[in-house]
């Protein structure tokens, strides 16, 4: 898919009110034609199954993003609109409290009806409405909705890759070790053992003011970097064997108290999809069961494991200001496109930050705790959606993201 959202951005500041409708309106088709791209690899059954709790149905999320829409844009701004079904809205809310009743999200794979089918229906009646809506839309009007169309369409794109990570936890508890698409190949991939220095002193992060951004990389604000060297690549599956024969697994010295707890709860050996099968590591990929290339990046590993890691080697995980500005120096290799890579930040609000006012001031503020950050973008982001300052997060044990690492040092 093209950088249609990013690129959409920039053309529709120049175009008057009718074209800039016209303009939106694509954007908005090519978006939501991803989602159903993606979920084209999927059997019905494959859209109902929810693997955890964190986890959600790939139908769930394909009816979540029609809800988005329907609810901040048609129904505010749609004179007389109509909804397809009342029922909807307490079935596909996730987390907006402001918006109402909520289904409780475990038992969001219990929800086999409305059926695929129905799911498909429901956006297709929505797609038309928010696309009437933009092409008739006034340049007043444009202007008082595409902020909240942006959203929406930048929400999606997450939901997009969350439906690849979800379904490839769900396809790893299958024994049969099910392929989501035989054709998927893995990124190209810059392996290296080198480092290089990142630009100390006083240095501005956040929200460059170019383009999308959502509230939490706001405002853009100095942070005092100390004198470090960063790897310029991600830490590779070789690196990761290495970690495990030295025993980065067994060695409780190398963990934090809770990673070790969850080592001994759940028996971590190896990252989330790895499998050993007759002494020979594997790992469950979108194209099915691959044996592990000591060359790759090692993927689906949690912020413990990152951290346990950079024990054992000596070295530490970069705060978000390290990776943020070497990232915007042009000095990592593989920074978007092939992992997420863990910080040693937690998520918290920046300096003066301020959520959006109503219900979709929910969408970031309210998850500033028990979370860390990580940079970058994944194998599963759909283009168009990264950027330096983007601020994604996950708590410390999640691992069925494809989250890697890189490290950092201080000589």
């Amino acid at each position: 898919m093209p950088h249609v959202v990013a690129s959409a951005l920039g053309r529709v500041a120049t175009l008057p009110g009718a074209d800039a409708g016209a303009v939106w309106s694509e954007t908005f088709r090519v978006v939501r034609g991803e989602t159903e791209r993606r979920a084209s690899f999927l059997s019905p059954e494959d859209q109902v199954v929810q693997s955890m709790p964190d986890a959600s149905p790939a139908k769930w999320h394909r009816a979540h993003t029609t809800w988005f829409f329907e609810t901040f844009l048609l129904k505010e701004h749609v004179s007389g609109y109509r909804e397809f079904d009342e029922r909807f809205g307490f079935l596909f809310n996730s987390y907006y409290v402001a918006a109402g009743p909520r289904y409780a999200r475990p038992q969001r794979g219990l929800v086999t009806r409305p059926n695929v089918g129905e799911v498909t229906a429901y956006r297709a009646h929505v797609d038309t409405a928010v696309v009437a809506l933009l092409r008739t839309a006034s340049a007043a009007m444009l202007k008082k909705i595409v902020p909240v169309l942006e959203i929406g369409l930048h929400h999606e794109q997450q939901h997009q890759e969350l439906m690849l990570t979800d379904i490839l936890h769900a396809f790893a508890q299958n024994p049969t070790n099910p392929v989501y698409d035989p054709q998927w190949q893995p990124p190209a991939f810059e392996g290296g053992d080198d480092y290089t220095r990142i630009p100390s002193g006083i240095r501005t992060v956040g929200f460059d003011g170019g383009g999308f951004s959502f509230d939490n990389e706001h405002p853009a604000h100095q942070v005092l970097l100390q004198e470090a060297v960063i790897a310029r690549h991600l830490v590779t599956n070789r690196e990761w064997l290495k970690f495990m024969t030295g025993g980065g697994y067994t060695s409780h010295d190398l963990w934090l108290s809770d990673g070790w707890a969850k080592v001994e709860a759940e028996g971590w050996d190896a990252p989330g999809t790895w499998r050993n099968i007759d002494g020979a590591w594997h790992s469950l990929t979108l194209a099915g069961l691959k044996p592990v290339d000591p060359a790759g990046p090692v993927l689906h590993v949690s912020y413990y494991e990152a951290d346990a890691f950079a024990r054992w080697a000596g070295k530490h995980l970069p705060t978000e200001a390290e990776w943020e500005v070497a990232a915007r120096a042009g000095l990592l290799s593989d920074a978007f496109g092939v992992a997420w890579q863990w910080t040693r930040s937690a998520y918290l609000p920046y300096p003066a930050y301020r959520a959006m006012e109503g219900a979709l001031g929910e969408y970031n503020g309210k998850f500033m705790i028990n979370q860390m950050v990580l940079r970058g973008s994944s194998l599963a982001t759909p283009d168009g959606h990264a950027r330096a300052s983007y601020r994604n997060f996950f708590p410390p044990p999640a691992r069925w993201q494809f989250s890697s690492l890189r490290l950092v040092d201080y000589r």
